[in-house]
């Protein structure tokens, strides 16, 4: 499946932000009753939108990368439902870490949902620190060196 799917940045404010945007609501956003405000959005301008595209050009996964001095933040990781567990979560980590790398950054820092944490462990994404609540579920700030 993953070899069908293509990563690659997608330009702010454009039809590919908007289908990235509608997945991020579907999968990260709904399930918590929480909704996007336009100053949300806006906030996101300074920040690196990649996706996972299929061949057909249909998004099937996106994450940003905030940059942080010499470091990015990974925020808002979401693939398809219909799509998960096939390997585009990994490629599309992975793709970003390359691309963080193309760029000078030394380090990627996120929040893991508890659910997730394996997932970033098996990729070689560090705990740091002790659980924490954020949007009302449990996460662990994770990281990994890109040197």
């Amino acid at each position: 499946m993953n070899n069908r799917v293509i990563c690659c940045p997608i330009a702010f404010a454009t039809p590919d932000m908007n289908e990235a945007l509608a997945l991020r609501t579907e999968i990260l956003r709904k399930p918590l009753h929480l909704e996007f405000k336009s100053e949300d959005i806006s906030e996101e301008w300074d920040s690196y939108h990649l996706g996972a595209f299929l061949s057909n050009g249909f998004v099937v996964g996106l994450l940003i990368l905030k940059p942080i001095e010499e470091r990015v933040k990974m925020r808002q990781v979401a693939i398809h439902s219909d799509f998960q567990k096939k390997g585009i979560g990994v490629k599309l980590v992975q793709y970003s870490e390359s691309f963080a790398r193309h760029f000078g950054f030394t380090k990627i820092e996120l929040h893991a949902r508890l659910s997730a944490v394996p997932f970033y462990q098996k990729l070689n994404y560090k705990i740091k620190g002790k659980m924490f609540k954020e949007v009302g579920l449990d996460h662990y700030f994770m990281e990994k060196n890109l040197k």
